[in-house]
């Protein structure tokens, strides 16, 4: 779903509507909002399961799962790295189905039990109960310990979100290129900007 620039974005490419979807995943969303006027270079920790869900994936496989999404899907919503993990943000609901399609799929733990080769890594879900950290929405000057930055921003005030079976989709594609491509060197591991204009 294409999505149109706000023209008031800054570095990160958070927007001025983006912030305010961001904020609405809490109780209070005009003190995160005022927080954020006064500490933009700060994280800030947010509820999951209103205004979405968040997917926390190993960063090498997160990668693979961005460039099928990106390249042979339907794109993303937004997308952040943080302490070597991507947080892949999805639909409200993403967190409760997702694992119990991945069991079904036996691509999860039963998938590594049977020795299932490029089964998917552990994927944690955070829904209704969790909380996730997402990145400033001014990039530092200097990252952080964490490494937390926004690889897709928000930006705008109703993102699209991959539900549990794109999700599941994009892991099950990411699993099966990594065998293929395991006989190979490794590839640069730097992080591509994917070109948001093409979001569905």
């Amino acid at each position: 779903m294409g999505s149109e620039r706000n023209e008031h974005s800054d570095v990160s490419g958070v927007t001025t509507d983006g912030a305010a979807w961001l904020a609405s995943a809490g109780t209070y969303p005009r003190c995160t909002l005022a927080h954020w006027e006064e500490r933009p270079d700060a994280p800030v920790v947010l509820p999951c399961g209103a205004a979405f869900d968040v997917v926390s994936v190993p960063a090498i496989f997160g990668r693979r799962m961005l460039d099928r999404l990106w390249e042979e899907g339907p794109g993303t919503g937004p997308v952040a790295e943080y302490r070597g993990r991507m947080l892949l943000f999805a639909a409200p609901g993403t967190a409760q189905r997702l694992p119990s399609l991945l069991h079904w799929e036996e691509w999860g733990d039963r998938g590594r039990e049977c020795g299932r080769t490029g089964a998917i890594p552990p994927l944690l879900c955070h829904g209704t109960g969790d909380a996730v950290t997402v990145p400033a929405l001014v990039a530092a000057d200097r990252p952080g310990p964490s490494g937390s930055r926004w690889l897709v921003a928000p930006d705008t005030r109703h993102p699209w979100l991959p539900g549990p079976e794109i999700v599941l989709w994009a892991a099950v594609r990411a699993a099966r290129a990594a065998v293929r491509i395991s006989i190979f060197p490794p590839a640069d591991q730097d992080a591509k900007v994917y070109d948001v204009s093409r979001r569905r």
